[in-house]
């Protein structure tokens, strides 16, 4: 069935970048969606896409077991643009010669426009200017019909087809530090598919709503409220679509942030308009967590007991039939893997911890989204800013921030140092610059001393980064005298820690969470 929305469609062959190019496109106003390189002909066609991308990629186009989409795909007569990989890709299929370049090219260069080339793709655009190379490889020859239209020191830059509707680059416009990007894409989008721009909060809440009531129908549903940002959401969606016919239910699985349980419930009582029921069930998780140390093990377990207490929490309330989960798009691709793209990173209790036969179907409103889109809408929906700004926690809690096994003393030190990070943060005014900041839990001892006393004691790391959507992340440059107080109030404050040391990674290579 086709998307209430105009569509442009991605197709993925292993690039870490593939979803950032759905990022920059959606900020353009146009809905698009990542799908596997190897997806049927027929499924692109159902989707009914007004353009084609084809992501980069690690592999050689001309090595055995290379990812190929199918060679249709360039022959549906919907305009494709294929970026590095996809542009060889393309060149591979269509008579052009692709070989291991003599200079590879990693980071920063400069392409300059060729003279006498009329380019739809790069319309408007300086006649030199930077952007971001990846590449081992290389289009030598152009395939037969297209014209190359920019080039750097060391390689073939685009090419395009205007006939066909063929256009590559073996840049990534989709990255930051290529600065025309965005315009790059808003030429391919815009004015060679010819999408008008119709994704906004507003258009999304409107057909969301019409979906999950056709979905629900005269049917009840709860939702797993957790007061963070995707639950509230999904809850505000599903409460417009059926009114009083859905139930939330706040679970205290005993791995929530400290004080988190009262703030909550607390919080939904005085917004008003969602029945909310919270239930303790801290014991019942740490107990299934019990010598547990493996982080895709605890998501599972999790993810189980999740499921469990909301159907026995349902069956309390007669007849339901749906379940509401606040799952992103994130979790969606980084809970899926296939030949060649996007090697899953981790499994999410929402979309990788759930039983298989569940009694509640799912109604999942939010997996289309990205996190800032979840905010955009929550704004249009009305819900105040302590809901909507907050920073994200993991479905799975404090038991992905604690390595190792969890237990209810190594909550409680978690819990108390991250609150004292919290509030340190939000005194320096940075919580809202912030994407996350949190501390975790180590599996080891240190010594050191108080007063005249030598200790043996846990040790905590801080975790704050930058980001614009959690797919990519740059840790933040905390002011120094922020992280001492940090450090010094944790150390004088948790008794059981005596060593805060502060995590410098990126991701990628490394992900926010540490499991």
């Amino acid at each position: 069935m086709a998307k209430p929305f105009e569509t442009v469609l991605i197709l993925d062959f292993g690039a870490q970048y593939t979803q950032l190019i759905a990022r920059r496109i959606r900020e353009l106003g146009v809905y698009c969606e990542i799908h596997p390189f190897s997806a049927e002909i027929e499924k692109i066609r159902e989707l009914d896409p007004k353009g084609i991308i084809l992501s980069g990629g690690p592999s050689s186009v001309y090595e055995d077991g290379a990812p190929h989409c199918s060679p249709q795909v360039i022959d549906l007569g919907i305009p494709v643009l294929g970026i590095c990989y996809g542009l060889q890709l393309i060149s591979y299929f269509l008579g052009g010669k692709v070989e291991p370049s003599n200079r590879r090219e990693y980071g920063a260069a400069r392409i300059r426009l060729l003279g006498g080339q009329d380019s739809r793709l790069l319309t408007d655009l300086p006649q030199d200017f930077p952007v971001w190379m990846s590449h081992g490889d290389q289009v030598t020859v152009a395939p037969p019909g297209f014209q190359v239209t920019a080039e750097t020191d060391n390689a073939l830059g685009a090419v395009e087809n205007v006939e066909r509707g063929i256009y590559g680059v073996q840049f990534h416009p989709e990255v930051a530090h290529t600065p025309d990007g965005k315009k790059i894409l808003g030429n391919f989008v815009k004015n060679i598919c010819g999408c008008a721009g119709d994704w906004s909060a507003a258009a999304f809440i409107s057909a969301t709503v019409d979906r999950i009531r056709a979905q629900i129908g005269d049917g009840r549903a709860v939702c797993g409220l957790s007061g963070g940002v995707d639950s509230s959401v999904a809850a505000a969606l599903v409460a417009r679509a059926i009114g009083d016919r859905l139930t939330c239910i706040f679970v205290d699985n005993g791995l929530l942030r400290k004080d988190e349980f009262e703030k909550t419930l607390r919080a939904f009582d005085d917004l008003g308009g969602l029945n909310v029921k919270g239930v303790a069930a801290g014991e019942r998780f740490l107990s299934s967590l019990q010598n547990v140390a493996d982080p895709e093990r605890k998501r599972k377990i999790i993810g189980r007991e999740f499921i469990e207490v909301f159907q026995e929490e349902a069956a309390k309330l007669g007849k339901v039939d749906f379940l509401v989960q606040g799952t992103l798009y994130p979790d969606v691709i980084e809970s899926q893997s296939v030949k060649g793209p996007s090697a899953v990173i981790k499994s999410h209790h929402n979309v990788g911890g759930l039983p298989e036969k569940m009694k509640l179907r799912l109604v999942e409103p939010l997996r289309e989204l990205f996190k800032d889109e979840v905010r955009a809408v929550g704004r249009e929906l009305g819900l105040p800013g302590s809901l909507v700004d907050r920073q994200p926690f993991p479905g799975p809690g404090l038991a992905v921030r604690i390595l190792g096994p969890v237990d209810q003393n190594k909550v409680k030190l978690l819990q108390d140092a991250d609150d004292i990070v919290r509030e340190e943060i939000e005194r320096a005014n940075l919580y809202h610059k912030l994407w996350q900041a949190f501390a975790v839990l180590l599996p080891i001892q240190t010594v050191g001393v108080m007063g005249d006393m030598r200790t043996y004691e846990q040790v905590v790391a801080i975790r704050a980064v930058e980001s614009q959507d959690g797919m990519t992340a740059d840790w933040a440059r905390i002011p120094f005298e922020v992280l001492e107080a940090i450090s010094r109030r944790i150390i004088s404050e948790v008794r059981g820690i005596n060593r805060v040391v502060y995590d410098i990674s990126s991701k990628p290579p490394s992900t926010i969470e540490w499991e």
